[in-house]
């Protein structure tokens, strides 16, 4: 199995006015295709920088950045913007979804950047809709929809252009026990059945117990790093029903 994800020796500094602060210290990470890995550490410790040098929203000052087969750290603004389009999806924690818009528009505004018909865009948003579980809700706003509901909306605006990678950023961090186990589920079952390799940062240690392998940043280096589980030893949820 190849890698979704490698980082090598990658070294992340931020500018404070003359003061310079490292968060990152020549991390080397890998993460295999279809991976679901939770990233956890305490606030500072550089897990939203990791993350976000995954998907290519920040540069590293040094080493390299492989993802879905391609050498990010190098590409130019417009080079990135045309790649993240199409490789990476994202999930957020309080979903970021446009409120005068429906579900679909909602769910469709990434194909926007790409090359397609308007039939084929809405081919891809009812089939994102249905995965998810929301196709009867397409034409609901955000305020007409649950927090869980919402944040379905969200991952199918994340998975509609079919990328290799989802990138999640405390996805269950505004969700009760009940309906963030939902949403895990979800997760878990594109990993598992739509082979989506899943990067979650989360705080929530129920919420990592799902993921196939846990990694725990702490000053800017990777700590106590779990080898990978097989999917049937990660944490057991109620099942929401099989994808096609």
């Amino acid at each position: 199995m190849s890698n979704a994800v490698s980082l090598a020796d990658v070294v992340k500094r931020y500018h404070r006015g003359r003061e310079s602060v490292e968060v990152l210290h020549g991390l080397d990470l890998d993460i295999a295709e279809g991976e679901f890995v939770a990233i956890m550490g305490p606030s500072g410790s550089g897990k939203s920088t990791l993350l976000n040098l995954i998907a290519g929203i920040d540069r590293p000052d040094s080493g390299t950045v492989m993802v879905a087969g391609q050498k990010i750290d190098q590409m130019s603004g417009g080079e990135l913007t045309r790649w993240r389009a199409s490789a990476v999806g994202f999930v957020f924690q309080f979903y970021n979804l446009m409120p005068a818009l429906s579900g679909a528009a909602n769910v469709e505004l990434p194909l926007l950047l790409l090359p397609l018909s308007r039939s084929e865009r809405r081919a891809r948003v009812e089939a994102a809709l249905e995965i998810v579980g929301l196709a009867e809700r397409a034409r609901h706003k955000p305020s007409e929809l649950s927090g869980g509901q919402q944040q379905r909306v969200a991952i199918a605006r994340a998975i509609v252009s079919d990328p290799p990678i989802l990138v999640c950023d405390e996805p269950t961090g505004d969700l009760d026990r009940e309906t963030a186990n939902e949403v895990l589920d979800l997760l878990r079952t594109l990993s598992r059945d739509h082979g989506k390799t899943i990067i979650m940062v989360t705080h929530d240690q129920k919420a990592a117990d799902v993921a196939s392998r846990q990694l725990h940043v702490d000053k800017g280096q990777l700590v106590d790093v779990a080898p990978p589980r097989s999917r049937a030893d990660a944490a057991p949820l109620a099942e929401a029903g099989r994808l096609a």
